[in-house]
C-alpha cells in the first residue's frame, strides 16, 4: 500500500510541474484605445483576428505584427473564421450587421444587415455552411447561408444568447444567459431541439466542446465551470474557476479546458476521460484578460487586455461604470506551455 501511494504522489508531482509551466511568454502590443471582446485564430493563415471597438485588428502570428485593420465594424464583437470559403464573418454589435470579408486579402466581400439587436457571439459550421450570429437584446439568432451571405432565418430564444459551438454532425450549441441554460440547434431544420438547465451554473458566457467525448463545457459568472454531456444533458462535473470569465477554450491535442478570467488568472481544468475532470492550475495572467482564443496548430493561448484607470461612481444615467483604459496600453498577451 505505501509504494502504491508514493507512486501515485509521484504521478501527480509530475503533472503538476509539468501543468506549472503555463504562463505569459509576451506581450504583443497593439494600437488603440477602445474596449474589446472575443478574438479568432484563422490557423490555416496563422492570423490573429482581434475585435477593437469599431475596428478589427489582424495580426500575423509569425512576426506579431498588426497587418491589417478591417475599419467599419462599430461596435464589433465577434469573428468567425471560414477557411474553406475564403471568407470572415464579423459581428456588428452597435449597427446591426454582419462583414463580411476575403480572408486573404481582407478586402470587403459584402456588409449584411440583420434584423437581429446588437449581434454579439458569432459561428461558422463548416457541416452545414451556414452562420449563426446571436443577437444579445434582440434575444435570437440571425442564421445566414455562408456560401450566398444571404439571411435564411432567425431563431427564437426567449432568453439572451451568448456563446457558441458546433459538434461537426449537425447540432450547435449556444449558451443562454438570463436563463441559465444551454440550447441545441438543429442544423438542418433550423429549430431549437433541447433545452437544458444548467444549475447551479449562473449566467453561462463562455463556452468549448470535446467533440471526441460530446462533453460542453459552460463557464458561468458564479466562478463555476459545468460540464454538461452533449448527448443528454446531463451534468457531469461542477468544477470552480476565476472571477469574471467571459471566455473559453479547449485544447484537444492535450485535453486541457482553460477558463480566461477577468480578475487576471486563467482555470486550467484536464480531462482525463468523459467522466473524470479536475483543477490542474491557475496560470496568472493580467486584469481584464477575460476572453481566450487558441491556436490549433502551435496550442498558443492569446488574451487581449490593457491597463485601467480610476473606476468612475456610479450615477443614475451609469449605475456601472466602467474603468478608463490606459492610453496605448493595450495588448494581446500570449500562453504557452514552456516544458514543450
Amino acid at each position: 500500500m505505501k509504494k502504491i501511494i508514493t507512486t501515485l504522489l509521484i504521478i501527480a508531482s509530475i503533472t503538476n510541474g509539468l501543468s506549472q509551466d503555463y504562463k505569459v511568454s509576451k506581450k504583443i502590443n497593439v494600437e488603440g484605445n477602445e474596449g474589446w471582446d472575443y478574438l479568432s485564430v484563422d490557423d490555416v493563415n496563422q492570423h490573429l483576428f482581434l475585435s477593437h471597438g469599431s475596428v478589427v485588428n489582424v495580426i500575423d502570428l509569425k512576426s506579431d505584427k498588426t497587418i491589417t485593420t478591417i475599419l467599419d465594424t462599430k461596435g464589433v464583437h465577434g469573428i468567425a473564421i471560414a477557411n474553406d470559403l475564403n471568407k470572415a464573418f464579423i459581428s456588428n454589435g452597435k449597427d446591426n450587421s454582419i462583414t463580411v470579408i476575403n480572408l486573404k486579402t481582407f478586402e470587403l466581400i459584402e456588409k449584411v444587415k440583420i434584423s437581429g439587436v446588437n449581434p454579439d457571439a458569432i459561428l461558422y459550421d463548416k457541416f452545414s455552411a451556414k452562420v449563426f450570429v446571436y443577437n444579445g437584446k434582440s434575444k435570437d439568432a440571425t442564421v445566414l447561408d455562408a456560401n450566398t451571405n444571404q439571411v435564411i432565418k432567425t431563431i427564437a430564444f426567449g432568453g439572451k444568447p451568448e456563446f457558441s459551438v458546433t459538434n461537426n454532425k449537425g447540432l450547435v450549441y449556444v449558451n443562454i444567459e438570463d436563463k441559465n441554460e444551454i440550447k441545441t440547434i438543429n442544423t438542418a431544420t433550423l429549430e431549437v431541439i433541447n433545452t437544458w438547465s444548467i444549475a447551479p451554473g449562473d449566467e453561462p458566457s463562455g463556452l468549448a466542446i470535446d467533440t471526441e467525448t460530446n462533453r460542453l463545457f459552460s463557464v458561468c459568472g458564479n466562478k463555476l465551470m459545468i460540464v454538461v454531456d452533449a448527448l443528454n444533458g446531463k451534468i457531469i462535473k461542477t468544477l470552480p474557476i476565476g472571477d469574471g470569465c467571459d471566455g473559453v477554450t479547449f485544447d484537444a491535442k492535450n485535453k486541457l479546458v482553460f477558463s480566461s478570467n477577468g480578475e487576471g488568472t486563467i482555470t486550467v481544468i484536464k480531462e482525463d476521460n468523459a467522466s473524470t475532470f479536475s483543477v490542474l492550475e491557475t496560470i496568472k495572467t493580467q486584469k481584464g484578460a477575460r476572453t481566450i482564443a487558441i491556436d490549433k496548430i502551435t496550442n498558443q493561448l492569446y488574451l487581449p487586455t490593457a491597463e485601467f484607470g480610476a473606476k468612475p461612481q456610479p450615477t443614475t444615467e451609469n449605475p456601472r461604470p466602467r474603468a478608463s483604459i490606459v492610453p496605448n496600453s493595450f495588448v494581446v498577451l500570449v500562453v504557452q506551455n514552456h516544458k514543450k
